[in-house]
């Protein structure tokens, strides 16, 4: 937990007795510096706000309609091509502690959109966080696709990852997309997008 900065007037206000004594006598040797205005507003803006048994902000709220989440139950590729789908995806899966594959994914995609000359590195870099024996996140591929990647590390091409993004692809497709559709997160936030939609 952050620690809580006051203005050196609240801290007056706060410790009443102890800063009469430095007031009378005592001098700070650094004025400490405002975080805001007061505790009230500092905690607004540091605690998200939680609705729905996933973390949204309203502005998310705000911009999802019924019909965007609706399609997103239409196939993973439409919750993918959203960036809020995404984010609603990402969190569900954070809740499972499953998060790699959507990131390996989304790295993929990212990678195949670099210029030549940076991919070799960005190409290492996801090799290492996902794909080796004792990536940090490792992602649920066989020890053969494993291998073959690890082959291709040679050659750093736009095409290096689609074997293997496309067989996480098809394992988050069947199976943490269904559960993700059944999930609270998803019926919750759907639901309370209908009920303001018709009001």
């Amino acid at each position: 937990m952050p620690g809580l900065f006051f203005s050196h007037s609240n801290m007056t206000e706060l410790n009443g007795k102890e800063d009469c004594k430095l007031a009378e006598g005592k001098v700070h040797k650094k004025k400490q510096k405002a975080f805001g205005a007061d505790l009230k507003s500092y905690l607004k803006c540091m605690v998200p706000h939680i609705e729905s048994g996933i973390k949204t902000s309203n502005s998310r709220n705000v911009m999802l309609s019924a019909e965007e989440v609706i399609q997103w139950s239409q196939s993973l590729e439409k919750l993918l091509a959203s960036q809020s789908g995404q984010g609603v995806f990402r969190e569900f899966l954070k809740s499972e502690f499953s998060e790699e594959n959507i990131e390996f994914w989304l790295a993929c995609e990212d990678y195949k959109k670099t210029k030549s000359d940076h991919l070799h590195g960005k190409a290492e870099r996801i090799y290492a966080e996902f794909v080796q024996s004792d990536a940090i996140k490792q992602i649920n591929i066989d020890y053969q696709m494993r291998e073959a990647t690890a082959k291709k590390a040679q050659d750093p091409t736009h095409t290096r990852f689609d074997e293997a993004q496309k067989i996480v692809y098809i394992l988050t497709e069947r199976d943490s997309y269904p559960r993700f559709l059944k999930s609270k997160s998803y019926l919750n936030l759907l639901n309370q997008l209908q009920t303001n939609t018709s009001k």
